[in-house]
């Protein structure tokens, strides 16, 4: 897929109906020759449009007017270039836990999750965040996750989670203000409720902070799999995090966590892991599969606002 390619589809299948200044932004940069020469210079994990607009929201640029947005961006390429070099969308939504939430409560308990490209870690606390699947609620307290689920009667109770731990290339530190920061530029400018939503579970995780690993996916898996406590069920989870590792990396890691100890729930782009035979989306939006052992179950939304339940 081209750069011009990869940002129109983000235009007409992300960000359409959900985020009107990047639909605007997307559309403008695929069709703008200047900067997609600029991101053609870069490794192709670098080009992607929340990338780019995070990066530009990070160090105060505009993005609410197309021509602002692209004035700013060229002349500030030189401070904008290292930071995308630098950074990857590390995107940690907690909206998420309300897609992984009736998998992880039907598993035997207690659980001992581990997330690869856990980023602060903020997708570790099911079992802290309250929900509210339609007229169903369950948990109290903040952050509150709301999710159209389609499908499936939604959990009565939440997991036990005993051990909580996350492997990154670069963690993030929810008591750290500028990780904070940055974690705050990759939210789509019209998401108050999702800002909301990240300060109130950066709270929950900065009371009671994850065990956090700098590592590799497939190198430091297997180490930091093993301190998880006997008597609890592994968990090795994900969601959205392949789609910016090597194919070949993404086949050796699935081999490994396939042979670990415990389950495997992954929550990713349906091209991402090859799974075959699945029923057609509900429409034509963006949709990752939500899998568990390698099973397809679920079609869900980017940041768990909706799911439809085939398995």
């Amino acid at each position: 897929m081209t750069i011009t390619e990869r940002y129109a589809e983000f235009a007409a299948r992300e960000t359409r109906g959900v985020s009107p200044t990047y639909e605007r932004l997307s559309a403008a940069v695929a069709g703008d020759d200047e900067l997609v020469a600029r991101l053609g210079a870069l490794p192709p994990d670098k080009q992607q449009p929340n990338l780019l607009f995070g990066v530009v929201r990070f160090l105060g640029g505009p993005v609410h007017d197309p021509a602002a947005f692209r004035a700013w961006t060229l002349t500030h390429w030189p401070a904008i270039e290292p930071e995308l070099r630098a950074r990857a969308t590390q995107t940690n939504e907690p909206g998420r836990c309300a897609v992984l939430l009736p998998i992880l409560a039907a598993l035997p308990q207690p659980l001992a999750l581990l997330e690869v490209g856990a980023a602060a870690g903020l997708c570790l606390y099911p079992d802290r965040y309250a929900y509210r699947y339609g007229d169903h609620t369950l948990g109290t307290g903040a952050p509150v996750l709301d999710c159209a689920a389609t499908g499936l009667v939604p959990p009565a109770t939440r997991p036990r989670v005993v051990w909580r731990a996350g492997l990154d290339l670069n963690p993030l530190d929810v008591t750290a203000p500028a990780d904070v920061a940055w974690l705050d530029a990759l939210i789509w400018p019209e998401h108050q409720h999702r800002r909301a939503r990240l300060r109130a579970a950066a709270a929950v995780a900065a009371a009671d902070p994850p065990l956090l690993v700098r590592g590799d996916l497939v190198d430091d898996l297997p180490a930091l799999a093993a301190r998880a406590p006997a008597g609890a069920t592994l968990v090795v989870l994900h969601t959205s995090v392949l789609y910016q590792v090597p194919r070949p990396r993404r086949e050796a890691f699935a081999e490994l966590v396939t042979a670990l100890p415990g389950h495997w729930v992954a929550n990713e782009a349906p091209e991402v892991l090859d799974r075959a035979g699945l029923p057609a989306p509900p429409d034509d939006a963006l949709y990752n599969v939500l899998s568990l052992d390698g099973r397809p179950l679920a079609w869900t939304r980017s940041h768990g606002q909706a799911m439809t339940w085939f398995g």
